[in-house]
């Protein structure tokens, strides 16, 4: 088993600057109008992606007290093969997924995909999200944080 190699409460006081603007930039999508629980879902999918159990386990807890259903936020590793997600839902985990793995940039395919389901200025918004918890998943792997217990992830911000 791995052992944290600083904690995130270490990072709140070590980088406070750079704590603040990661998580603004995590913020500016719900605050222009996306909605938080697809939010939470595509914050999920990239945390599963990158491997960041402590981000894992942080939007699985936002989305529960979000409501959104247990079995959609258990299925979100799977949302091709699982009938729970809206086109809306499935365009915007395919955008995280072209966005979070990079390995041979965008398709036209996801691109379009996204785009009948997303004005330009919600993409723009979107994909802000998604690049805010690619960085967190960055610190969050790199310093092995430890996942929040379930009582104490409504005081983070992500």
């Amino acid at each position: 088993m791995s052992h944290a190699r600083s904690e995130y409460k270490d990072f709140m006081t070590q980088a406070p600057d750079t704590y603040e603007i990661v998580r603004n930039l995590g913020q500016l999508a719900a605050k222009a109008g996306i909605d938080k629980q697809l939010l939470e879902l595509i914050k999920l999918r990239a945390s599963q992606i990158n491997g960041c159990a402590f981000c894992v386990q942080f939007h699985i807890l936002q989305g529960e007290s979000l409501g959104i259903a247990i079995d959609k936020l258990n299925l979100v590793v799977v949302w091709r093969e699982a009938p729970q997600f809206s086109p809306r839902e499935r365009a915007a985990l395919a955008w995280t997924e072209a966005l979070t793995l990079l390995t041979g940039g965008v398709s036209d395919e996801v691109y379009a995909e996204a785009s009948a389901e997303f004005s330009e200025r919600e993409l723009t918004y979107l994909t802000s999200a998604i690049a805010s918890i690619n960085v967190w998943n960055r610190f969050g792997v790199a310093y092995r944080w430890t996942p929040p217990a379930r009582q104490k992830a409504a005081v983070a911000a992500s």
